[in-house]
């Protein structure tokens, strides 16, 4: 890239159009167009937004808007907000040591028209990089105007014999030091009405009182925000004249499908474990996805606080974790999950998600393993139209029991699966594509997710101590308080009796 290392040069280039002279919004559409003209990837990384978000982010650059993405938390929000830098140029000629990024042909502050006046074309130039263009700022109650505006410095106006009018006794505040950039600002609703006011009146008029003095600054700044619907929405969280600038309003969402939701969660969650081998099985996948679907759903969380995609994504890292524990303890080589694995990821669960009122009576424990249940239900209920589970039911009714835990070895689950009839050839059908080679902890987690789901359609029971039986009729489901899906959170029996799951 031609880089001028003078006023002189850069003038001269810009001249024979060698360095583009813009601003921030043409810059930035400019940059889009040839992307999309090539077919590269605008936003890479971000997913299930093909077909809604993606296209109205592009409508709003070619348009030259500033715009907001409204959306619940973790909805990839503040990702797309970063992807905007590298629709920047990779770097712009600024006058060297400027708070503000003046451009060395037009620049605003006093000090840099000053010292261009007596350097001239000799005056060198330097180049700022696109990376150090993007500023973000997360509002938060305790933010001011001095922040993101600035604030007069009266040392400075004292030491300099200046007016405090002067932009020279200004110290510049986040906006304006993103001059020739973009500015993003997370939860917007959270800032005071008074910097909002601070925010539109800078972008659409160019000027700003500080302390009663006025100061014009005639700014070049591309501002994006992100909000929650219904803080942007309510009264008094978001002032009207800054409603009416911003350009467009841009709804994101979670993921549609559970296979966007995989595949979301494959591309962010830590799945490579140092020194030993891990195979994700796809059914695993998909309960633990399934997990946020049924959460987003259920009555008894907060739809309005959302679930956030990080819910699946730290719970399949939790559930990774717990199948390495139990590959270390067995010395075995090979990582592989199973369902029961996602009980012991609870942890990762309940702070993710606020309760209604009916939930808190319940506890955030237990309606996390109603979800796990459910979850397994509805991924096993997929593969049960296909698979003839009869066999394995009838061998419980006719008084088999079996007792696996979720620590239990991968052979210790075989031997004991092989008293189960045609429990491991169904299992071997689960595994799919890896019953070829179908080691002990792959064909170990067909075993259990066959079982869980026999156990979550109420085929089958389970005890408190993870032992399989048959679904005795007339039993009644335990209340919340002894809802307990594996042998890690127990319930006390009462009257020295266990309970059961039916």
């Amino acid at each position: 890239m031609f880089s001028p290392a003078t006023l002189g040069d850069l003038r001269a280039a810009v001249e024979s159009g060698r360095v583009p002279r813009r601003t921030v919004r043409q810059e930035v559409r400019e940059n889009l167009i040839k992307k999309l003209a090539c077919g590269e990837a605008i936003f890479p990384g971000i997913v299930g937004y093909d077909e809604t978000v993606i296209p109205q982010l592009i409508n709003a650059i070619l348009s030259r808007h500033n715009f907001i993405l409204l959306g619940l938390r973790g909805q990839a929000k503040s990702r797309i907000l970063r992807a905007l830098a590298s629709l920047l140029d990779e770097a712009i000629p600024v006058v060297p040591g400027c708070e503000i990024h003046d451009d060395p042909l037009q620049p605003i502050c006093s000090a840099c028209r000053a010292r261009v006046a007596e350097e001239g074309d000799a005056m060198p130039i330097g180049w700022l990089p696109r990376e150090a263009r993007y500023v973000e700022k997360l509002a938060t109650p305790d933010v001011t105007i001095a922040d993101i505006v600035g604030d007069v410095d009266p040392i400075k106006a004292a030491r300099g014999g200046l007016h405090l009018s002067s932009d020279l006794t200004m110290h510049y505040g986040l906006l304006p030091r993103s001059n020739r950039g973009i500015f993003a600002v997370n939860e917007l609703p959270d800032l005071a009405g008074k910097i909002q006011v601070g925010l539109f009146n800078i972008l659409q008029e160019g000027d700003v009182q500080i302390k009663g003095y006025p100061v014009r600054l005639p700014l070049d700044v591309m501002l994006v925000f992100t909000a929650n619907p219904e803080d942007y929405t309510a009264r008094g969280k978001i002032i009207t004249p800054l409603k009416d600038r911003i350009g467009s309003e841009i709804r994101t969402h979670y993921p549609a499908t559970r296979a966007e939701g995989v595949k979301i969660t494959a591309q962010e969650a830590w799945i490579t474990r140092d020194g030993l081998e891990v195979w994700v099985p796809q059914y695993v996948r998909e309960v633990v996805e399934e997990v946020a679907f049924q959460a987003r759903a259920d009555k008894k969380i907060d739809r309005r606080s959302g679930v956030s995609q990080r819910l699946p994504i730290t719970t399949l890292e939790n559930v990774i974790s717990n199948a390495e524990r139990r590959a270390l303890i067995a010395n075995e080589p090979l990582v592989v999950p199973r369902v029961t694995d996602v009980y012991a990821a609870l942890p990762a669960m309940t702070g993710k998600f606020e309760l209604e009122y009916e939930g808190e009576m319940k506890g955030a424990e237990v309606v996390a393993r109603d979800l796990v249940r459910s979850s397994v239900a509805n991924v096993f209920a997929t593969l049960a139209e296909s698979l003839d589970s009869r066999a394995i039911v009838d061998w419980f009714d006719g008084g088999g029991t079996l007792q696996l835990g979720d620590q239990t070895p991968g052979l210790e689950v075989l031997r004991q699966a092989k008293k189960v009839r045609g429990l491991v050839e169904l299992a071997t059908r689960v595994a799919g594509e890896a019953a070829r080679e179908m080691a002990p902890p792959v064909a170990a987690s067909a075993v259990d997710f066959v079982l869980e789901g026999l156990y979550a359609m109420k085929r089958i029971a389970r005890s408190e101590e993870r032992g399989y039986h048959a679904a005795e009729s007339g039993v009644q489901t335990p209340r919340p308080s002894e809802s307990v899906f594996d042998d890690r959170f127990p319930a006390p029996a009462q009257g020295g009796k266990k309970k059961y799951y039916n």
